[in-house]
C-alpha cells in the first residue's frame, strides 16, 4: 500500500546498484571521472553536484531531496584537471580562475539528455564548482501528483480556469515553484490558446508553448520580455519570477487587460504575497482587481516506503503535531534507512501547499489597508489551510515526518 503512494519515477530506486567509489574516480582519466560523477548523480536524483576544494582534500557533495550529502573525498591533485574538464564541457575560460563564471552542459545519459548549469568561483582553497542538474524527466509532473490535497487541488484548479487575472506562487528557492508553474501550463489548452513564457532558465521545452529565456546581456529581462509578450497576442503569460517594480506593474496591467498571468514571488505565505507586491510599488486597488488567487508552497521529503515503520518521535515533534491537529499520536511512520533510500529514511519529495482564493472580503481588506494578520484570519475563515497544517495532515497520512514539516515551514500565524 505504501509503495502505491509514491510517484512511479521514485519507485525504481537505484541505490542498490554498484556505486562509484572515490578510488575509481581518482584513478580514472579525467574525462571518464566527470562522466562517472554526473551519471551517478543523475541516478541518485541529485539536483546539484558540489565540487569543493578543502585544505587537504577535494570534497564532492550531492544535494538529494534538498539535503547535501558528502559522497566522496578525493586527493587535491585531481582538483585542477577535474575543474578544467568541467570548464571545457561548459564552454568556460579555463585560464580564468579569479572571477566567477557561468556555463551550460548538455549531457548524454544514453537514454536521454540532461541539461546542467555550471557555476564556478574562487575560494580560499581554490576554485569550486556547482553543477545544477535539470533532468527533464523529473520536471513535468501532473498537478494531481505534486502534493495538493484534494480540497486544495480543487481550489487551485478553480483559479486556473478563470480566463484572465493574476495567479501568484510563493516560496523560497528550491520549493518547487517551477514544477507547479509547468504543471499548471501543461494543464491548460495550448492548442486553442497562445501561451507564452519568460523563464530563467527554460528547464523544460513544451511542444505547443512559446518559451523565451531571460538574457540580460542581450537586453531580455523579465520586464522587457513581458512587454514583448503583450504585443504577441497572448492568452496566457508565464513569468518565471517577479523581482522588481517594473515587472510587477507590467504583470498587473497584463492581467487587467484580458490575459491570464502566472508568476512567482518570494514571500513566506499567501497573505505575505499581497504585502510584497505592495512593497514592489503595485497600487492596492490594482492588486485587488487583478489577483485571482495565491499559492504558497514548500517541499518536504517523503518517508521511504521500503523501510518505514511506526516509530516514536521527540516530545517537541509530537507536541507540534498534537497542538495543530488536536489529536494524540505516540508513533509516526519514519524510515529506518535502507539501500533504496541510501539510509536516509526518505525517498523523493512532495509539496505542501496553502491555497488562497481571492474573495470580495479579502479584496476589501486589501483596499482598506488591513494588517497581515487580518488578511490571514479572513483567509482561514474562508477555508485556506495553512502550510503548517497541510504539512501536519501529510504527517497524519504517513507521507512525511514532523521533523520535515518543522524544518521546512515557518510557523506563521
Amino acid at each position: 500500500e505504501q509503495l502505491s503512494q509514491i510517484p512511479t519515477r521514485y519507485q525504481k530506486a537505484t541505490t542498490t546498484e554498484a556505486r562509484v567509489s572515490a578510488e575509481a574516480i581518482a584513478q580514472a582519466p579525467v574525462v571518464r571521472a566527470i562522466d562517472l560523477l554526473i551519471k551517478q548523480a543523475v541516478r541518485d536524483r541529485t539536483s546539484d553536484i558540489h565540487i569543493e576544494p578543502q585544505e587537504d582534500r577535494l570534497r564532492v557533495r550531492y544535494r538529494i531531496d534538498g539535503i547535501l550529502h558528502e559522497i566522496m573525498s578525493l586527493p587535491l591533485s585531481i582538483h585542477p584537471p577535474l575543474l578544467s574538464r568541467v570548464k571545457i564541457m561548459a564552454g568556460l575560460n579555463i585560464a580564468e580562475r579569479r572571477r566567477p563564471q557561468d556555463g551550460q552542459i548538455t549531457f548524454d545519459m544514453g537514454d536521454r539528455e540532461v541539461d546542467i548549469r555550471v557555476a564556478t568561483t574562487n575560494t580560499v582553497y581554490g576554485e569550486m564548482a556547482v553543477l545544477r542538474i535539470l533532468d527533464k524527466s523529473f520536471t513535468l509532473v501532473p498537478l494531481a501528483e505534486i502534493g495538493f490535497r484534494p480540497d486544495a487541488l480543487e481550489r487551485y484548479l478553480r483559479m486556473v480556469k478563470v480566463p484572465f487575472g493574476m495567479i501568484l506562487i510563493s516560496g523560497p528557492t528550491g520549493s518547487g515553484k517551477t514544477t507547479t508553474q509547468y504543471a499548471t501550463v501543461n494543464q491548460l489548452d495550448s492548442v486553442g490558446r497562445n501561451i507564452l513564457t519568460i523563464e530563467d532558465p527554460v528547464e523544460y521545452r513544451f511542444n505547443n508553448i512559446n518559451q523565451m529565456q531571460v538574457n540580460p546581456s542581450a537586453g531580455l529581462t523579465f520586464a522587457t520580455g513581458l512587454r514583448a509578450c503583450m504585443r504577441l497576442d497572448p492568452n496566457v503569460i508565464l513569468v518565471g519570477e517577479i523581482r522588481d517594480t517594473e515587472t510587477a506593474q507590467i504583470g498587473i496591467q497584463a492581467s487587467l487587460t484580458g490575459h491570464l498571468v502566472l508568476s512567482s514571488v518570494h514571500a513566506n505565505d499567501t497573505a505575505s504575497v499581497i504585502f510584497r507586491m505592495v512593497d514592489l510599488g503595485v497600487e492596492p486597488f490594482l492588486l485587488a482587481s487583478a489577483l485571482i488567487g495565491i499559492t504558497a508552497q514548500r517541499m518536504v521529503r517523503r518517508v521511504c516506503p521500503y523501510c518505514s515503520r511506526p516509530t516514536p518521535v521527540s516530545p517537541d515533534e509530537q507536541m507540534a503535531y498534537e497542538q495543530e491537529l488536536n489529536e494524540k499520536q505516540s508513533e509516526f511512520l519514519v524510515g529506518a534507512g535502507c539501500n533504496f533510500c541510501a539510509n536516509t529514511g526518505y525517498l523523493g519529495r512532495t509539496g505542501i501547499f496553502e491555497v488562497m482564493v481571492m474573495s470580495e472580503s479579502i479584496r476589501r481588506l486589501i483596499l482598506s489597508g488591513a494588517s497581515l494578520d487580518d488578511v490571514r484570519t479572513q483567509a482561514r475563515k474562508e477555508g485556506t489551510v495553512s502550510l503548517w497544517r497541510d504539512g501536519m495532515l501529510k504527517v497524519k497520512d504517513g507521507i512525511t515526518t514532523p521533523s520535515e514539516v518543522i524544518r521546512n515551514v515557518f510557523t506563521i500565524g
